[in-house]
């Protein structure tokens, strides 16, 4: 009931708002056919001035010209109303002019007292200047933005339409953005053709004015001469006095329109009110201030010019252009305080959502409470050496793996740290908080107090001791490491053997961003005809699983292009691409330009050839091989690559091209850090070093 009333009711205001704008206009034009008192016509004229008052400061204060649409239809009924009153003050001037200077009504009387201070020369002088500052100045300057606005608006329709349709095509706005877009766009073109017929307005008012006044004077005499019995003279002081004061009281409202109208068409692109466009732009160059304040200083030097006004206009000047940068800096620290403000209550509120809760960091370090407060003074230094070992990374196998999440963790073992990949725990330690960790390997523990451990990285035998012994370590030569060392060094070990899980199909597609444009066009056309996006990231997963580096992303994608069209299976798409890069795999591996080698042997080249179940077409189906066989393969394998280790050689193992992949899925459980390469990825120009063979 009382939604229907309030419907109602509004409904009844804007139809009684509907029919009082319609009698206002039905008003004006019977002022134009109707005598009229002079009381009203100076309650018409007070209008008048008061109307184009608030057109002018709504011109100034309004953001953009569009947010003055109505001013063409505001414009012509100003300039009706300026018409009729005119008309209706020359029948009043022309019948009832010979009564004295108030015969027209207060209003014009006291503005022909006040301009023309009693003579009407003055006032016919003012009246003219008046005259030629609207029409020649102002109106034709209006005149002239306002057809050249309306014809580039005009002109740049098609090209913003499309656009439109083109950001609409791509996803950037939805449908209510471009519908609003259009709509912007016909309501500005309507907008500026409307303002340049609206100038023409202002332009013919101007020249009716002028018109108008000469009719009164020349009109006023003759009556006042021919039925009032006044003397020429007489008649000519009375009438021009009274039709000179008509025409100001009609130039003034009318310049004043004619300056909004000329503010709005000049606004063009500028958003914002027009005190912020000017004195934003005019304040936005201090040293612009400062020089023109030293020229009035100048100026003020000059004999015979005044020394006050000009000296007292450049230290105005120069305050201004000394404050405006103290209040930019001022202004500017304010912003980003409060957008520093801004960024961690956001921070904050994402931290006590229930949806933050949802997200895992990729990589983090979770450090226990005693060995945390160790690294307390070294945390910037901790961040810094993350950070290089990140580039390093990105340097080495061609993506920038995820930013390392440190946490304090009470949680556990004080003096232990965990390693999480995708919010899985992967490994952890308990450092041995204060001691350095000396790397023995094969060689003879120190003499000194300490007590053997494992390295935590690559399993290492180690020997830990206190800090106290590092001088008697150096004197002995022996490698150490101190706790943020032993850290870094199992988290980046930790990282190279995650790789894969670490390139997310986002950082894929940012990679391939970044070729060249016919590099991005044939991955293009690869995903979309032979191979899929998440199937090219597959690839590269299983290339990152060895450690082969996809710095060379363009080179992959050639290798991919070969063979996609004609084998479907990811892991014999790997076994081309590492055909193709087989350069700069052996080039990562070598030292000095040779390739230390351990050969499988015939025996088990032979057992893993017959473990291979082919299919009718010759393609490989299964590996079979029998368990003993592969007990006995491992038994073998791990005593002569553990040697090998053991002695600290840098090598890999080669084995038949069809085997390769089968082969390394059996020795990276025992060994995962060990290169398994065929005998077709041996590049060219490669010296290779034999060091034995597994058999």
């Amino acid at each position: 009931m009382a939604l229907s009333e309030a419907i109602t009711g509004a409904e009844t205001r804007k139809h009684g708002r509907d029919i009082g704008f319609a009698v206002g206009i039905v008003i004006i034009l019977a002022v134009l056919f109707l005598p009229i008192p002079a009381f009203l016509i100076d309650v018409g004229l007070a209008f008048s001035i008061a109307l184009s008052v608030l057109i002018l400061m709504v011109a100034l204060w309004i953001q953009r010209p569009l947010d003055f649409s109505s001013f063409p239809t505001i414009l012509l009924i100003a300039t009706m109303l300026r018409l009729s009153l005119n008309i209706a003050t020359t029948r009043v001037i022309l019948s009832e002019g010979h009564e004295g200077a108030n015969a027209a009504g207060y209003v014009i009387g006291g503005f022909s007292q006040m301009v023309m201070s009693g003579d009407f020369v003055i006032g016919l002088i003012v009246f003219m200047i008046l005259v030629v500052v609207n029409f020649v100045v102002i109106t034709k300057g209006s005149t002239r933005i306002a057809e050249v606005g309306a014809r580039f608006t005009l002109d740049a329709i098609p090209g913003k339409q499309m656009s439109i349709d083109a950001d609409l095509s791509a996803g950037t706005i939805d449908d209510k953005e471009a519908q609003r877009r259009r709509a912007e766009l016909e309501e500005e073109s309507s907008f500026f053709g409307a303002m340049d017929g609206a100038s023409k307005f202002v332009r013919g008012d101007a020249i009716a004015g002028l018109l108008i006044t000469a009719i009164n004077i020349v009109g006023g005499i003759a009556i006042g001469y021919a039925r009032h019995d006044m003397s020429i003279g007489e008649a000519a002081d009375v009438f021009t006095k009274l039709s000179v004061g008509d025409g100001l009281v009609s130039q003034i409202p009318a310049l004043i329109v004619s300056l909004a109208a000329g503010l709005l068409v000049s606004k063009g692109g500028t958003r914002g009110s027009a005190d912020q466009a000017v004195f934003g732009q005019l304040s936005a160059y201090p040293r612009a201030l400062f020089v023109a304040a030293m020229l009035l200083t100048v100026l003020g030097l000059v004999p015979g010019l005044p020394f006050i006004p000009f000296v007292a206009l450049a230290g105005i000047m120069g305050g201004i252009g000394y404050a405006l940068p103290l209040r930019a800096r001022q202004r500017r620290e304010k912003e980003n305080e409060a957008q520093r403000q801004e960024q961690l209550s956001q921070e904050e509120e994402e931290r006590n959502s229930v949806k933050s809760s949802l997200k895992t960091a990729e990589i983090e370090l979770l450090i226990g409470k005693q060995l945390s407060t160790r690294l307390l003074a070294s945390h910037q230094e901790l961040a810094y050496r993350m950070g290089k070992m990140r580039k390093k990374f990105a340097a080495q196998y061609g993506f920038v793996v995820p930013e390392v999440r440190l946490t304090d963790d009470y949680s556990i073992p004080p003096k232990s740290y965990r390693i999480k990949i995708h919010g899985t725990v992967v490994t952890e330690y308990q450092m041995r908080v204060g001691e350095l960790l000396v790397l023995v390997g094969n060689n003879r523990m120190p003499d000194m107090p300490g007590e053997e451990v494992k390295e935590p990285a690559f399993g290492m035998r180690a020997f830990s001791v206190p800090e106290m012994f590092a001088d008697d370590l150096k004197r002995e030569r022996y490698a150490f490491a101190d706790n943020m060392s032993v850290l870094l060094t199992h988290l980046s070990e930790v990282i190279r053997n995650n790789l894969p899980q670490l390139l997310s199909y986002k950082d894929m597609k940012a990679l391939i961003e970044r070729l060249d444009p016919e590099y991005r066009k044939l991955a293009d056309e690869i995903c979309s005809s032979h191979i899929t996006y998440p199937g090219l990231q597959a690839v590269l997963k299983l290339l990152l699983a060895e450690r082969v580096s996809i710095r060379n992303l363009h080179l992959i994608i050639e290798a991919i292009a070969e063979i996609a069209p004609h084998i479907r299976r990811t892991e014999q798409i790997v076994e081309h691409v590492r055909i193709r890069m087989a350069q700069q795999i052996c080039g990562d591996l070598t030292e000095g330009n040779t390739l230390k080698v351990l050969r499988l042997g015939g025996r088990w080249d032979l057992a893993f050839h017959q473990a291979l179940k082919r299919d009718a077409k010759g393609e490989i189906r299964e590996f079979d091989i029998d368990p003993r066989q592969l007990e006995e393969f491992g038994q073998e394998a791990s005593t002569a690559i553990r040697k090998h280790l053991d002695a600290g050689e840098r090598f890999v193992l080669v084995t038949a091209p069809e085997a390769r992949p089968y082969v390394r899925m059996i020795t990276e459980r025992l060994f995962p850090t060990l290169p398994v390469l065929s005998h077709v990825e041996m590049a060219k120009g490669v010296e290779l070093s034999v060091l034995g063979s597994i058999s």
